[in-house]
């Protein structure tokens, strides 16, 4: 049985990222470390987008942007974005320039492994995969298992789902320098959609057709819907370079109760997704900070997390939209219709003061929160 001082269960962005930071704290060159994943990454599989002021991962960012675009059927806003940039990272550039950087650290390992279990037995853990049995001090495991949130009720699960492609196109159309944040002008059916649009020439762009909603669609409906926007776009001949899909699991159950001293649970099964929004880049860019921070003086995982004020947002909105899904774009266009951009980045990115929260919330439909208050104040 080989034996390593860190196994990571899942080589996501949270798994990088978190070896990356400790490969950087130069605090762990003597541990061992085992990544296991049965995904190579080995190609361009996704697409990381987020807004930051201190150029994070510069090297790695294909294409940014100085403004966004947000629309419904009823008015269209150009977003002034400084102090912040939209940065957007390919998937296998973000992949390939964390495992060029580890792979200089001989005692970290990575093995194409689907993990089948692992267990927490006090002394140590032991990790099992299709082909071998680990053993370790410490676990770190990225593996979402969705059943954990299906099978209670107290906080609910919708997906961030979407298919993308990205295309290139005969006629100029696109604006090179602004990015289409969120286009609520798409048919709603009774759900939360809206069409995404990063363009990186006047020719190119990734178009991504997106919900927050419970359930997922065939397939076919995201493409028709992309096809449907292309032809409102004016764009009659194109051709599709590439297609990605994803689903992003939108929830505030407490994730954290699950650690055992030995086990951690980081990314989307750690609550490292902004539960509200399903934006994953920029926490995980902090979350991976702290945690190697706390590697270096915590041996109890159990002691890792406490609940903050965004906890608490995230759980109103999040039963707002479960609730009334139909209302979403109502809810968005609320906030983005007259509020500040940069005031509600910083928002979403958990750094405003108490009274910086309320000039954001005060945008938002009140009588939907309200009443989201006084269906959740008995059941925490």
């Amino acid at each position: 049985m080989k034996q390593y001082d860190y196994i990571f269960t899942g080589t996501g962005l949270s798994a990088l990222m978190t070896v990356y930071e400790m490969v950087l704290s130069e605090k762990f060159s003597g541990a061992s470390i085992l990544l296991l994943d049965e995904n190579p990454k080995k190609t361009n599989d996704r697409t990381w987008c987020f807004w930051d002021v201190e150029r994070a991962f510069a090297s790695t960012v294909s294409k940014k942007w100085d403004h966004a675009l947000f629309a419904n059927s009823e008015f269209c806003r150009n977003l002034e974005l400084k102090p912040y940039q939209y940065n957007m990272i390919r998937g296998l550039d973000f992949y390939q320039f964390i495992f060029d950087a580890i792979s200089k650290h001989a005692k970290i390992d990575f093995s194409n492994e689907k993990v089948l279990d692992f267990v927490d037995l006090g002394h140590q853990c032991e990790v099992k995969t299709e082909v071998e049995i680990y053993s370790c001090k410490k676990v770190l495991n990225s593996i979402f298992d969705p059943e954990l949130v299906k099978k209670q009720s107290k906080y609910p699960l919708l997906q961030q789902h979407f298919v993308g492609w990205f295309i290139k196109s005969k006629e100029e159309v696109f604006l090179e320098k602004t990015a289409t944040f969120m286009d609520f002008s798409v048919e709603q059916k009774g759900n939360t959609r809206f069409m995404y649009v990063l363009p990186t020439s006047s020719t190119e762009a990734l178009l991504e057709y997106t919900l927050f909603s419970k359930d997922l669609l065939p397939k076919e409906e995201y493409e028709s819907e992309i096809e449907k926007y292309i032809q409102k776009l004016g764009i009659s001949d194109y051709e599709i370079i590439e297609k990605e899909q994803g689903n992003i699991p939108m929830t505030s159950y407490q994730f954290w109760k699950k650690n055992s001293k030995n086990i951690l649970h980081i990314g989307s099964i750690g609550g490292w997704t902004k539960a509200s929004t399903g934006y994953t880049f920029k926490n995980a860019i902090k979350k991976s900070k702290a945690l190697v921070g706390l590697l270096s003086t915590e041996t109890d995982f159990t002691k890792t997390y406490k609940r903050d004020k965004f906890w608490f947002y995230d759980v109103l909105f999040l039963d707002v939209l479960f609730r009334k899904n139909e209302l979403g774009s109502k809810v968005f266009s609320a906030l983005f219709r007259k509020g500040n951009p940069t005031l509600i980045f910083k928002f979403l990115d958990e750094e405003t003061s108490f009274w910086e929260d309320i000039q954001v919330i005060w945008k938002c439909p009140k009588g939907l929160f309200v009443r989201a208050l006084l269906g959740r104040v008995f059941r925490f």
